[in-house]
């Protein structure tokens, strides 16, 4: 069985009021190449930044070989830490760069007195040790004879491996690299990507490596923790991700993904795209099912012999493979072919049962809790929303003064009254004129879904978010306010058996 070298257990991370990472818990297993996946703002530096010591969780344990180590400072860890911009320096030779925490180290050195008896000292590593373990660490970064050189003169994949050789040399059990190949460009990358995963065979270390790049992340790892919103994902390794994601949003992150909206028609059949399709994944009759299927599973042939029948509105040549995308009814669906195909040609597609992977939807609907106002309003979600509040009361209505009649003649006053609001996912609409809605916030996410978007509006303060289907393409970030019409928001009694509304006077 695996040792856990580094375990995370319930790990939450506020900066003031603003949550970072939400209850995050995983091991790494001693040896292994693990990589935390996502990206920008999704917590995976911040993560990491903990394992190192530089940050303190708010909450939860950090344990390392089962002993707790959350506070401890960073120096007193058994890590070193590898950076996107290197931090080498610049008036320091190569061998000075690399040997400069050596000269820092002390080691523990046990010796005899005349009278036999032992005794410890802390004292610095000789001239020779330094040598010695210099040269070391160039060699494993094929960097042998370097040593003289000034490091303006060498390449940036040169400065990289400077810096990982600067790391191992002290010998760390944990090596940290926090996106270290984001500066080279992408030939440089690619060569990189190669060369650490060699580094990781030769060292036998723990790696543990941030990106928000799914293929250096499927090229290098052993196991990917894929992260959105300061949540773990999914954790897996790199062929179980890719083939068997947990949700859409791994879906969309790794790799190119057609997502529909499906229906579980029977054992092992789903039906998407208008067309019923054998699966090997087993759910309940009727269930409802986020549908994935990669580009490449899907098999072209002639028209009239296909599952589906399509046109061929775009093709693109990506190098190893033709992007072609087919027009079917109104989805899109796009396909990876090394065989090419014309613009407006006719073509039939075909799915293979395990090139289908269904998945429970993350959204069905949005709940909030909200409040009426004294203007029969509801409030909810950083904002004000018109809405019918007879719904709360089956036969009441409102009379002249605004107050709602029940149909025993009793009046009553709805201010203040808790309520649990409900939106359908097809019942909401954005608008970039922030006056237009009850309120406002920032799209977080866009997956597209075949025949249309699944959009996240985020709101500033409450952080609350609203998802929803939308046919217009929108951009991350936009700044949006939410509109929801007034027979679309359904009201439920919050305390249903305590009689909040109170008998007007």
């Amino acid at each position: 069985m695996a040792e856990h070298i580094i375990e995370l257990q319930n790990v939450t991370k506020y900066y003031d009021d603003n949550l970072v990472i939400d209850n995050v818990s995983f091991y790494v297993n001693k040896g292994e190449f693990i990589t935390f996946l996502g990206p920008s703002g999704c917590g995976k530096t911040t993560t990491l930044r903990m394992i190192a010591g530089f940050d303190l969780p708010t909450s939860g344990k950090i344990l390392l070989h089962g002993k707790d180590i959350s506070l401890l400072p960073p120096n007193k860890r058994p890590v070193n830490t590898v950076f996107q911009r290197y931090a080498l320096f610049p008036h320091l030779n190569i061998f000075e760069n690399i040997a400069f925490g050596l000269k820092c180290k002390r080691v523990e050195r046990t010796y005899r007195n005349a009278d036999g008896k032992e005794y410890t000292r802390r004292e610095r590593l000789s001239k020779e040790e330094i040598r010695n373990k210099v040269s070391r660490a160039l060699e494993l970064v094929d960097l042998e004879g370097f040593e003289k050189r000034a490091v303006s003169t060498l390449s940036g994949g040169q400065q990289q491996r400077v810096a990982i050789a600067r790391a191992i040399v002290n010998e760390p059990e944990i090596l940290l690299l926090d996106e270290p190949l984001g500066a080279l460009d992408l030939k440089m990358r690619k060569e990189m990507q190669i060369e650490l995963k060699a580094i990781h065979k030769r060292l036998g270390i723990t790696f543990i490596y941030v990106t928000h790049d799914q293929e250096e992340a499927l090229t290098m790892s052993d196991t990917i923790v894929v992260m959105s919103d300061g949540v773990v994902q999914q954790i897996g390794t790199p062929t179980g991700i890719y083939n068997e994601p947990a949700n859409t949003f791994v879906a969309d992150f790794i790799g190119e993904s057609n997502i529909f909206n499906g229906t579980v028609v029977g054992e092992k059949k789903v039906r998407f795209c208008g067309h019923d399709f054998a699966c090997v994944d087993e759910f309940e009759k009727g269930d409802a099912a986020d549908v994935v299927v990669r580009p490449e599973d899907i098999r072209m042939c002639e028209p009239d012999r296909g599952a589906l029948k399509g046109e061929v509105i775009s093709v693109v040549f990506k190098g190893i493979h033709y992007e072609i995308t087919a027009q079917v009814g109104k989805y899109e669906i796009v396909i990876q072919s090394t065989e090419k195909r014309e613009v407006g040609e006719k073509i039939g597609m075909d799915i293979a049962p395990d090139g289908i992977h269904l998945m429970h939807p993350n959204y069905t609907t949005n709940l909030f809790d909200g409040v009426i106002t004294k203007r029969n309003t509801v409030e909810f979600a950083d904002g004000e929303f018109e809405c019918d509040v007879t719904q709360l009361y089956p036969g009441s209505h409102i009379d002249e003064e605004d107050y709602l009649i029940l149909p025993s003649g009793e009046k009553l006053d709805l201010t203040g009254t808790e309520v649990k609001v409900e939106v359908g996912l097809n019942d909401i609409s954005i608008s970039d004129d922030e006056n237009a809605g009850g309120t406002t916030g920032h799209i977080i996410s866009i997956i597209y879904k075949g025949d249309h978007y699944r959009i996240i509006v985020r709101t500033e303060e409450e952080e609350e978010d609203f998802v929803f289907a939308c046919e217009d393409l929108w951009n991350e970030n936009d700044y949006v306010s939410v509109v929801i019409p007034k027979d679309k928001i359904k009201l439920t009694l919050k305390h249903p058996d305590e009689h909040k509304a109170e008998v007007a006077r």
